[in-house]
């Protein structure tokens, strides 16, 4: 206990000691060993979170800087791995470039010429790379691994800062690709990856009598940069979807001379195939032959990613993916856990849309039930269960008990999920199923794995004959022990609107009333309404109902006492109780359309309205048929990136045949806006529309006199972002059909395309539509910001005079609108608050000072900034008092992908008319990432 006690000691190192201790960086004799100890422990307290002052940061910079006096190769790595992480918070930073430069040179040792690159980019001002561009062009190319690698990704880093320089060194960058190492592969290097042997073993635990399993087969790195340059390479061309094919076409086919070595880099390359070949059917036979060809390659990594492709790409024939379940296959009885986990999931995940097409990996998959390792055994049995036959059933669901204790509750969740699914596929295996279910539902789990549960047995219970009464008694047993109060409100709901028509009614009050006894206010106020459903739908349950509410009367909580009243009045009431009364405790009422609900409510708020109460009578119903007939779809393990042509198809012809009947529609408001999309089955599962820019006149992306008109709005969900694009065909003489929009610019901004709903034919009897494209959001980039072309593509027909009818045959066309902005403002909707009661309450705040030059008075200022951010000014503030100085505050709510953030701002301005329009704009917001987002509309 001594020894780890003094070990945990020994790494609490005390910051003020550190700086205090770095004095040593000034002596005239330094110690190397001293020294690196010394920079290990502010690394270290870097690495751990502890902030450094901009003075001390500067001080131990310079201090580091200091011991390039020193030609001892250890400590000099180390130097560059200090002033690489204190470079952003100290000052002055470029005074060290002078010191960085000497070990740019081509003459200098190989172990100084990498760090030396990588410290650069840190260092230096974007400014500035021109000047730099002939070393770091000459380091890309060079034959040494680890500097040419230490050259392309800090290119890559320095990409986002320095655009247009970067993207004119693609000749350089295609010969990284193409180029051989100089130094064989058992030479030493220090300064990157080129040391790595071909086929080097690694050794987990020390045990030199190790498995196979515990052993991994490295490739060799000597060819890393080609990884490296293929990234970089792919980052300037993303923009152009020609240049990108064209990339992937010819290093996708070995010439002489130009070979993909690297596993890595043949495994982005894969991926770059997949995605072309998905987004473009032109494309996708020679892209798919090329990645059945990739099947076939030595590397492991390699056949997976190309087998993976083919299992999820649409549009595959049923030979080319049986080629690529062959290689899954032969995966799952490899000695290494990696790819058995690989293989599983990937067929797993198959097994959703095609299970007859992995039935003939069941024998290997039931191999894996027994596996070491939990998660391969999982994604089997969740396999198994959705490919097997009746007669398999009571086999696998006893062969899951015995490690359901041992997997996490991530994976019970999977294994939960597909016995729901199965449970709806063979439902004379119901009473095994509950049995399971309910034996799960015993054991320790966190939330999400006992919702799972109890939403398995619902379903269970809705939709397959025959199980109700055993569910239900399930369920009873689970509140008994529950400690979830979320799911305990459910199941005494569901045993309030299921138990008075059970044959029994009377056995589940002794477990309704029980919560009344021992749980929360929460869960005793909704056991007072389930337990007032019995008395009145069970007249001869009356009674005892009655009695059991009168000691509710005595309740603690008010919300408990006032149920318990008015369920006694109702019972109280006539024999035969007044409709409304019976209304206010309804009993399997037909549900509502939960979006339409959603966005009824939605709409309700939004427009302020609140003098009438919502009316809850306008929402349509669900039939009791369409909700009992089919099961809720499997939403686990759903194939991303596959999605139903067909369904896209209907989909944009039932909306584009809106467009025709009711012309272009007129929103004018968010209401409007969300009521229109959530007409649109394709968006029904994105959720609550979060924004919407412009709200009420949509932007003009051609001239009015034109003979196409395009208008476009921009939606944003939580997840996605729809572009809506209404397309007016002016010319009578012209029918168009398949109208599509394509979008440029969306891999820049992070941003991927999922579908396109087109417009079927615009003609003169119907000269109006809507095309939809939907985008999804990537959860690494919140707030995307892009530039987006707009290409209008079509096929038209000539109309023939005579008969009326346009031509059988047809010719493709394109049509170039204007470009589509994505800014700040598209991601904020305004709002009216208390700026004065929620400014104290956001917790992250930024602030920065802006010199307007081009605005000539405060008055400009203020209508500028409100249309730049998108937020509404408060209390009249977009209206100066005084043309000298004002402070104008705004509000808004911004679309987060997690939903709606509240954001405040406060403009301080002051005008001079020699020097123009000086302007401090505070953000306050949840997150500092959403204050920089919104400082950076102005920078």
């Amino acid at each position: 206990m001594s020894f780890k006690k003094d070990e945990e000691v020994s790494f609490r190192h005390d910051k003020t000691a550190v700086i205090q201790e770095a004095r040593m960086f000034n002596q005239s004799n330094i110690s190397p060993r001293r020294c690196r100890i010394l920079l290990t422990k502010i690394l270290y307290l870097l690495y751990t979170g502890e902030r450094f002052s901009q003075q001390e940061a500067t001080d131990l910079f310079f201090g580091a800087t200091k011991l390039f006096q020193n030609k001892d190769a250890g400590l000099r790595q180390m130097v560059y791995l200090a002033i690489k992480e204190l470079a952003p918070y100290a000052q002055d930073v470029i005074m060290a470039m002078a010191s960085i430069m000497k070990d740019m040179q081509p003459n200098t040792e190989v172990v100084y010429r990498p760090n030396a690159i990588r410290a650069l980019m840190r260092v230096i001002d974007p400014s500035m790379v021109q000047g730099l561009e002939r070393y770091l062009k000459s380091a890309i190319v060079d034959r040494h691994p680890s500097v040419s690698c230490a050259a392309l990704v800090s290119s890559y880093h320095l990409y986002f800062e320095s655009r247009d320089t970067v993207k004119r060194w693609g000749n350089e960058m295609q010969e990284a690709i193409n180029m051989r190492p100089s130094i064989t592969q058992s030479s030493p290097s220090f300064g990157g990856f080129g040391g790595l042997r071909p086929g080097l073993t690694l050794r987990f635990g020390g045990d030199r009598q190790s498995s196979p399993v515990e052993q991994v087969n490295m490739p060799s790195m000597s060819y890393m940069m080609q990884y490296h340059a293929l990234g970089l390479l792919y980052l300037t061309r993303q923009g152009d979807r020609i240049a990108v094919t064209k990339m992937v076409q010819q290093l996708g086919q070995p010439r002489q001379g130009v070979v993909i070595r690297n596993p890595y880099a043949l495994c982005m390359l894969v991926r770059y195939a997949a995605k072309i070949a998905e987004e473009d059917p032109n494309m996708r036979p020679p892209l798919t032959q090329m990645l059945e060809g990739w099947l076939r390659h030595k590397s492991d990594m390699v056949n997976y990613e190309a087998a993976r492709a083919l299992c999820t790409m649409s549009g595959v024939s049923v030979e080319q993916q049986t080629r690529a379940i062959s290689v899954l296959q032969m995966f799952l009885s490899s000695p290494r856990t990696v790819l058995k986990f690989a293989a599983v999931r990937t067929l797993a995940e198959l097994a959703q849309v095609r299970p007859a097409a992995i039935q003939s990996c069941n024998v290997d998959m039931e191999s894996l039930i027994t596996d070491p390792n939990r998660s391969v055994a999982t994604y089997a049995i969740a396999t198994l269960l959705k490919t097997g036959n009746e007669s398999s059933v009571d086999r696998l669901i006893k062969q899951i008990s015995g490690f359901m204790s041992d997997i996490s509750d991530e994976f019970k969740v999977i294994v939960v999920d597909a016995i729901r699914s199965l449970s709806f596929k063979f439902p004379s295996k119901q009473s095994a199923m509950l049995t399971f279910l309910a034996g799960v539902l015993r054991d320790e789990g966190g939330y999400e794995f006992k919702r799972a549960v109890v939403e398995a047995i619902f379903a269970m219970a809705r939709y397959v004959k025959g199980c109700k009464e055993a569910a239900l008694s399930h369920l009873c047993e689970f509140i008994e022990d529950c400690e979830f109060t979320k799911l305990n409100v459910r199941i005494l709901h569901l045993l309030g609107s299921e138990g008075p028509h059970m044959p029994e009614p009377h056995k589940y009050i002794r477990f309704i009333y029980n919560r009344v006894i021992l749980e929360n206010a929460i869960v005793r106020a909704a056991a007072v309404n389930n337990l007032a459903k019995f008395g009145i739908h069970n007249k001869h349950l009356t009674d005892r109902i009655r009695v059991l509410l009168q000691r509710c009367l005595e309740d603690v909580d008010d919300e408990v006492r006032d149920r318990a009243t008015f369920a006694l009045h109702l019972l109280d009431s006539s024999a035969s109780p007044a409709p409304s009364a019976l209304a206010a405790v309804p009993l399997n009422e037909a549900p509502p359309n939960l979006e339409v609900l959603e966005q009824s409510l939605q709409a309700y708020v939004d427009s302020m309205a609140t003098s009438k109460p919502f009316d809850y009578d306008s929402v349509p119903r669900v039939s009791e048929d369409a909700a009992t007939e089919a099961p809720p779809s499997d939403s686990l393990l759903t194939l991303h990136g596959t999605s139903s042509s067909m369904g896209v198809t209907e989909a944009g012809a039932s909306a584009a045949t809106t467009a025709d009947i009711e012309g272009t529609p007129l929103v004018d408001t968010y209401a409007d806006h969300a009521s229109l999309l959530g007409n649109i089955s394709e968006f029904a599962s994105y959720g609550t529309l979060l924004t919407t820019s412009p709200i009420s006149a949509p932007v003009q992306l051609t001239e009015a006199e034109t003979e196409y008109i395009v208008t476009a709005y921009k939606h944003v969900f939580a997840e996605h972002i729809v572009l809506q694009y209404n397309v007016t065909n002016t010319l009578a003489e012209t029918v168009l059909e398949d109208v599509v929009v394509v979008v440029g610019g969306l891999m820049e901004a992070g941003l991927d395309e999922e579908f396109i709903l087109p417009i079927p034919r615009l003609s003169a009897a119907a000269p109006s539509g809507t095309v939809y494209v939907s985008l999804r959001r990537d959860a690494n980039l919140p707030f995307p910001v892009a530039t987006l072309s707009n290409t209008l593509r079509f096929t038209s027909k000539e109309v023939d005079p005579s008969s009326g009818e346009p031509e059988p045959e047809g010719y493709q066309d394109e049509y170039q609108t204007e470009e589509l902005d994505l800014g700040v403002s598209d991601y904020i909707q305004p709002a009216d608050l208390d700026f004065a009661a929620t400014w104290d309450q956001l917790p992250a705040s930024a602030s920065e000072t802006f010199a307007l030059t081009a605005l000539d008075s405060l008055d400009a200022a203020c209508s500028t900034l409100v249309e730049i951010l998108g937020m509404q000014a408060l209390g009249g503030t977009d209206v100066p008092a005084n043309p000298s100085v004002h402070t104008m505050t705004l509000a808004g709510r911004l679309a987060n992908t997690t939903g709606i953030d509240t954001v405040l701002a406060r403009v301080r301005m002051m005008h001079q008319p020699e020097e123009g329009i000086t302007m401090e704009l505070s953000v306050r917001a949840p997150s500092d990432e959403a204050c920089l987002f919104i400082l950076s509309a102005i920078a």
